[in-house]
C-alpha cells in the first residue's frame, strides 16, 4: 500500500497493490501495521457502513462532535465517487480548505479522514457502493453537517458522470438545509484544532 497525505492534514489517500490473474484479482484493503506507521496511531474499528448511490447523489458534508468524533476509512467497492475531505477545525492553519480523491473500482484507492474533519462524496455512476470503516458508532445527537454547495468552501463538484452524461447534485433534505461553514462556526458546532489535538494525543 502507498500512503499520501492530502492537502488537509490528517487525511490520507491509500493506494493498494492489486494482484490479478485470469480468475480476477486480489488486494489488501486495510492493514493495521502500515496504517499506524503512516498515520501515527492505530485505527479502532467500531462500525462498518455501506451506502449505495445513484449518479449525482451528494452526501455530506458530515462530521461528529469531538471527542470522540468519527474517523473514517472509506472505499468504493463498485462504481465511482469523488470523495472530499474538508478542514473544519477552528484554529487550523488550513481551516476551510478541502481536498479530493477519486475512489472507484479500477484503482481501488481508499481515503482516511482523521477525527475532526468533514467528509462528503458525490456518486459518478448509478449503484456506486461505498464502504466506510468508522472509529466510533453512529450517535445522532452528536452528528452535524455543512452544506456541500457552500460558496465559501467552493468545492469543485463534478458536472459529468462516469459515462459522460450531465451530472446534477442530488441532496437529502437534511443536507439541503445544513448550515454554511460560517453559520456552523457561529453556532459553535465546529471542533477546534486544540480539541482534536488533545483527543488524538490520547490515541498515541
Amino acid at each position: 500500500m502507498k500512503y499520501r497525505e492530502l492537502a488537509v492534514p490528517g487525511a490520507f489517500e491509500i493506494t493498494p497493490q492489486q494482484f490479478g490473474d485470469p480468475r480476477g484479482l486480489f488486494f489488501e484493503a486495510f492493514k493495521a501495521g502500515p496504517f499506524a506507521d503512516a498515520v501515527g496511531h492505530s485505527f479502532d474499528l467500531q462500525q462498518a457502513n455501506c451506502s449505495v448511490s445513484a449518479a449525482g447523489v451528494l452526501r455530506g458534508i458530515h462530521f461528529a462532535d469531538v471527542p470522540p468524533s468519527q474517523a473514517k476509512y472509506v472505499m468504493c467497492a463498485k462504481g465511482a465517487v469523488l470523495d472530499v475531505v474538508v478542514d473544519i477545525r477552528v484554529g487550523s492553519p488550513t481551516f476551510g480548505s478541502w481536498d479530493a480523491v477519486l475512489l472507484d473500482d479500477v484503482d481501488r484507492r481508499a481515503i482516511y479522514l482523521s477525527e475532526g474533519l468533514g467528509h462528503a462524496f458525490m456518486s459518478l455512476e448509478d449503484g456506486s457502493t461505498v464502504m466506510y470503516l468508522c472509529s466510533s458508532g453512529y450517535a445522532p445527537g452528536r452528528e452535524h453537517g455543512i452544506h456541500p454547495l457552500d460558496p465559501e468552501l467552493g468545492i469543485e463538484w463534478p458536472t459529468t458522470a462516469r459515462d459522460g452524461s450531465p451530472l446534477a447534485p442530488l441532496l437529502s433534505e437534511k443536507d439541503e438545509t445544513a448550515p454554511t461553514l460560517t453559520e456552523a462556526r457561529e453556532q459553535g458546532l465546529l471542533p477546534t484544532q486544540d480539541e482534536v489535538d488533545a483527543y488524538l494525543a490520547t490515541r498515541r
